[in-house]
């Protein structure tokens, strides 16, 4: 795997690039049946999903085999590590490689820390307010509601959110006043719409409790360096045939037009940004089996329970 740090064009850090040119299937995979979704850890279902006849949202159920392949986070690395997203970045990449049950594959992806999520939330809401609402409710079983909830801002924890009582709340509520909270590891899921919450669970829960911002590491695929590459050549191309038109046209009309690289220099900066970061949509398997395969799972982690009722 190969990292690179991702900049704007003044040098802000946005986020940390991983390339990866391995093909093997993931550790946590999200397999397609038609409709129908299952995300499973090393062959384990973890979470069921269908979509509505109406394509409105989504039905899941989730099971309890969920377990995070970040190892614990002890409260002296998360003093060392402290408001540096960079270096959290760096080290999340290094668990998402080394681990068996990560969901990393062949691909190019982003690990940032400029998640839309935390730029919705209103002036008048507090932090607790914002991420509560944010949460997907239901276990096991729940709904993804894609009206309701609109531009992927719900948030599906992949076990059920520990109460603030909780031990590892408690610890973590302390770091979270103190500015020491590690990020919360979200994953942005295309099929789903929203983001599944692969590390953090109760960091999370810590950060609601003392209506804190939590810190985000937000994970998702990006453009393939065959396709970026094409769209970049796409790109340039027009930025030199703007330049072109902008000359043409102050020729005929004097210095009144402006001045072409300084209209299409800050576009085609923020377009190559855009294609090099934006959300790509995540990879699902065919499910060996496929319907039949993925109804006799749903019966067996729903104990012949009639799911998904309609």
């Amino acid at each position: 795997m190969q990292r690179s740090d991702v900049t704007r064009d003044d040098d802000t850090w946005v986020g940390l690039s991983l390339d990866v040119q391995e093909g093997h299937l993931p550790g946590l995979c999200v397999f397609t049946a038609g409709p129908r979704l299952l995300i499973s850890r090393l062959s384990q279902p973890v979470l069921l999903a269908v979509a509505d006849e109406g394509l409105h949202g989504v039905k899941f159920w989730r099971t309890d085999e969920y377990r995070s392949f970040v190892p614990p986070l002890r409260a002296n690395v998360a003093r060392a590590l402290a408001g540096s997203a960079e270096r959290w970045a760096h080290r999340f990449a290094q668990y998402l490689d080394d681990s068996p049950d990560s969901p990393l594959h062949e691909g190019r992806w982003l690990l940032s820390s400029e998640s839309p999520l935390q730029r919705w939330r209103h002036a008048d809401t507090s932090h607790d307010q914002y991420w509560n609402s944010m949460l997907v409710d239901g276990h096991p079983e729940g709904y993804i509601d894609w009206f309701f909830h609109s531009h992927s801002w719900e948030v599906l924890p992949l076990r059920p959110m520990p109460g603030p009582g909780d031990s590892r709340v408690k610890a973590y509520r302390k770091q979270a006043l103190e500015g020491t909270l590690p990020p919360v590891l979200l994953w942005w899921v295309s099929g789903l719409d929203c983001h599944l919450i692969l590390d953090g669970h109760a960091r999370l829960a810590a950060a609601i409790a003392e209506s804190v911002e939590p810190p985000l590491l937000q994970w998702h695929r990006t453009m393939p360096h065959g396709d970026l590459a094409v769209r970049t050549d796409e790109a340039v191309g027009f930025y030199h045939h703007e330049l072109a038109r902008f000359a043409e046209l102050r020729a005929i009309h004097g210095p009144t037009v402006p001045d072409g690289a300084a209209t299409a220099g800050p576009q085609l900066v923020r377009l190559l940004h855009d294609m090099n970061t934006a959300e790509q949509p995540t990879w699902a398997w065919p499910l060996p089996g496929g319907e039949a395969q993925w109804l006799r799972t749903a019966r067996q982690v729903t104990a012949g329970q009639d799911w998904p009722r309609s």
